[in-house]
């Protein structure tokens, strides 16, 4: 009976509410409830407990949510609007179920994207003050310089965004290729870049997505392993989300 038992605080984290550390700030704050009575720290709930957090009831849903890996080709727009797109993500991939991508991957570009029906996983990737990885493979027109690898890696002012990229890791693999790591998602971001140093992306690769690599062919898509997404909520965890909790619809 005890291994079914969790901290409530973990229960709330893996529900896709808060992290723990913002759940233990509600329980400390008397604004959860188990069962219709406020818990001290460190309370552990069992399966039919009742959960409530401002009066409104948390149900772990987290394991019948969907996540894919999936290796975008060429050509594909991630856009989920089917009626102005035709070659849309969704519609490539055909999944049963209504998912949509983790951000996006431009159209000339390949490689990972994450998709998924949890739209609070989305929004804690996609911040850009939680400092999230994502690794791509460039090919450019050009030898690179070492001036060119100083430059990109010290962060580049875009006019046309009005604002300067975040100073990032770049490695030259050989000749004409590099890698690199930003925690950035600047519109065409990789593209501009090179553009103002006067060099031209030929091909474009997302390679990983923090702990998420990419090892599918083109075009195929894989859920992602009990590993893989028990690393991935481990480095989420105290990553901040972009609406108030509060304002949470119910499921």
């Amino acid at each position: 009976m005890s291994q079914s038992l969790k901290r409530i605080n973990k229960f709330l984290s893996e529900a896709g509410y808060c992290s723990r550390r913002e759940a233990d700030k509600l329980i400390e704050a008397g604004r959860v409830t188990i069962n219709g009575a406020v818990p001290e720290m460190g309370t552990k709930i069992a399966p039919n407990d009742v959960v409530h957090v401002d009066g409104e009831e948390i149900k772990n849903t987290k394991e019948a949510f969907v996540y894919l890996a999936f290796n975008k080709p060429v050509g594909i727009v991630c856009t989920t609007d089917t009626s102005v797109e035709k070659d849309n993500i969704i519609d490539f991939i055909n999944y049963p179920r209504r998912i949509f991508p983790i951000g996006r991957l431009d159209k000339p570009s390949e490689g990972l994207i994450l998709l998924t029906d949890d739209g609070d996983i989305v929004n804690k990737i996609l911040r850009v003050s939680n400092n999230h990885d994502k690794e791509y493979i460039v090919t450019v027109d050009k030898p690179i310089s070492q001036t060119f690898i100083k430059r990109m890696s010290g962060g580049i002012y875009l006019e046309e965004l009005g604002k300067s990229t975040n100073k990032c890791v770049v490695k030259k693999i050989n000749s004409n290729t590099f890698s690199i790591i930003l925690t950035q998602g600047l519109n065409r971001q990789i593209r501009r870049m090179c553009e103002y140093l006067n060099y031209e992306v030929q091909t474009l690769k997302r390679i990983r997505i923090m702990n998420i690599k990419l090892d599918m062919p083109v075009g195929k898509y894989r859920e992602l392993t009990k590993e893989e997404f028990s690393e991935l909520n481990n480095l989420l965890e105290g990553s901040s989300k972009t609406y108030n909790k509060n304002s949470r619809k119910k499921k």
